[in-house]
């Protein structure tokens, strides 16, 4: 696991998803101190780091990034942390459009081509 507070190399991206999945690196963000946790076989384990951290149920969220693909493009809102029925989210993905721009704004922050 690795806390992204400034920022990561699409190449570091790549090879954390070649030695995980292949094509995509799990990843949790925190939309309020905005920075991510990636590289982990869960996102409930990067969630629990970021807990344990002092980050917020609420603004934790997870998706997977796709380090072969483009912009908002390699960012895929899906996650059974996301599901949050009591804070109105009822999907995997996120439902909000302000959340999701916020997400998309703080991971292409991140990620230094």
């Amino acid at each position: 696991m690795k806390i992204v507070e400034e920022q990561i190399t699409i190449e570091e991206l790549k090879e954390m998803a070649s030695k995980m999945f292949g094509s995509l690196t799990k990843a949790v963000v925190d939309i309020e101190e905005g920075i991510l946790v990636v590289d982990a076989g869960l996102h409930s384990d990067q969630e629990a780091y970021l807990l344990d951290r002092g980050s917020k149920q609420k603004d934790l969220w997870g998706i997977n990034i796709h380090p072969e693909l483009e912009g908002d493009e390699r960012v895929e809102f899906d996650s059974m942390i996301n599901l949050r029925p009591i804070e109105g989210n009822f999907s995997r993905g996120i439902d909000d459009v302000k959340i999701q721009k916020k997400i998309l704004d703080i991971v292409n922050s991140k990620i230094k081509e």
